[in-house]
């Protein structure tokens, strides 16, 4: 049996320890200053989490014999990836892709590109904060990945989003917020209206401005080549809505029927709203089109890039950028931009590589695309022989290694017919 005095120098012994263990701590919070703290706060949190939320992932590893559950991360952060990944995810469930009888439980990364689509998502999904702590630790340990939602991309290859119901919906009380602001931008509920749009390198910039985005300027294309189309439209009898945020460059326009809406009070709220109502939306290769994509509006995309990333519902229409060889003064066909690999180039140095100049839609081709659009949704789009001899010409291009082979949607008539060359 030990006597006091031995009991008495061994606590004396872990006094001393733990002054020698807090003096080392505090001396290299005075030497690193705030990064050094913030770092050994965010380990004591980490280590808190992991203590806390081990037996809740032990718990999923016994209960699955009865229930799997998993986890799953939605890519909050860009506004494509938010969109389209997690409705396809949602209709690979209602067809049977995904397991129906999992329990699937996800969380937000950040920022959130749009607070509104997050609250939707919100209350369609399963989702909180703790499954990312949860999936962290259910990965560290074997067998975790079983416990992983396998999330669908960006790309719907083998079109399945308009296969089933939208999953998003408004309330009562947003629809009519929404339909009060529609009001206040000169839209009451019998004008029907058009959104447009064209991707702008100035919103990664400034909406994440820690990295280079330049290699996605590829895509970007001048909203003015857009305003012969939307002058088009309005007098058809739409209000055409410019859509955007921290846009580069503001429309140069006087008709009251086309609306410049990024300087219009936007909201996260109305960025979704318009491009959920609108009849359809023109616009280019870019994550906007992805919220109207979910919720099964007709896409007329122009300045298509890469040319095996085109929209694939049966609904959308597009028209491809063209590429120009500057060392040979031409235009590349579409089975040279296929046999290249450029027709999957995903960043402005492949094509500089190559030499390749992009040349972007002209007013005139952006125009025709918007109105066969138009006609095609009001029946009164008159098909010929031509087009379909064309048609037939284009698609034969592809084959199942192409990523756009399964693709139900068109590539715009005048297009073609202007473009022929293109198809040798």
């Amino acid at each position: 049996m030990r006597n006091s005095a031995s009991i008495a120098s061994e606590g004396h012994t872990r006094v001393k320890r733990t002054i020698r263990y807090a003096r080392r701590h505090f001396t290299e919070i005075l030497q690193g200053g705030i990064s050094v703290l913030l770092r050994k706060l965010l380990a004591s949190l980490y280590f808190f989490s992991i203590t806390f939320l081990l037996p809740l992932v032990l718990l999923v590893r016994v209960m699955r014999p009865i229930v799997l559950v998993r986890f799953g991360a939605l890519r909050s952060e860009r506004l494509g990836h938010f969109t389209v990944n997690t409705e396809a995810y949602l209709c690979q469930r209602d067809l049977g892709i995904q397991d129906r009888q999992a329990i699937d439980i996800f969380f937000h990364s950040a920022p959130i590109c749009n607070q509104q689509l997050k609250t939707m998502w919100d209350r369609t999904l399963h989702v909180s904060r703790l499954a990312k702590g949860l999936d962290r630790l259910s990965r560290m340990l074997p067998g975790g990945y079983a416990h992983v939602v396998p999330m669908p991309t960006d790309r719907d290859i083998h079109p399945i989003i308009g296969l089933t119901s939208v999953h998003l919906g408004f309330t009562t009380e947003e629809e009519s917020l929404g339909r009060a602001a529609l009001l206040e931008l000169g839209i009451d509920d019998n004008t029907p209206f058009v959104c447009f749009h064209t991707r702008d390198s100035a919103y990664l910039a400034t909406m994440h401005p820690d990295r280079d985005w330049s290699y996605h300027d590829y895509r970007d294309s001048s909203i003015q080549d857009y305003l012969a189309a939307a002058e088009s439209l309005t007098q058809r009898g739409y209000h055409a809505i410019r859509m955007g945020d921290n846009v580069r460059e503001a429309l140069n326009v006087d008709n009251p029927s086309i609306i410049d809406y990024p300087f219009k009070g936007r909201s996260a709220f109305m960025d979704v709203y318009l491009l959920a109502k609108c009849r359809f939306l023109l616009a280019s290769t870019s994550g906007v089109a992805g919220i109207s994509q979910i919720f099964r509006v007709p896409l007329a995309v122009v300045n298509a890039i890469p040319l095996e990333y085109n929209p694939a519902g049966a609904q959308d229409i597009y028209i491809p950028k063209k590429l120009w060889l500057r060392r040979e003064n031409r235009l590349m066909t579409f089975r040279e931009i296929l046999d290249s690999g450029a027709s999957r180039f995903l960043h402005s140095e492949e094509y500089q590589e190559l030499g390749i100049e992009l040349v972007d839609n002209s007013p005139d081709e952006i125009t025709a695309l918007a109105i066969e659009m138009d006609e095609r949704l009001n029946n009164t789009w008159e098909i010929t022989q031509e087009d379909e001899y064309l048609q037939q010409s284009y698609w034969s291009l592809f084959d199942p290694s192409h990523l756009c082979y399964s693709s139900a949607s068109r590539i715009g008539a005048d297009f073609l017919r202007r473009n022929r060359d293109l198809l040798n």
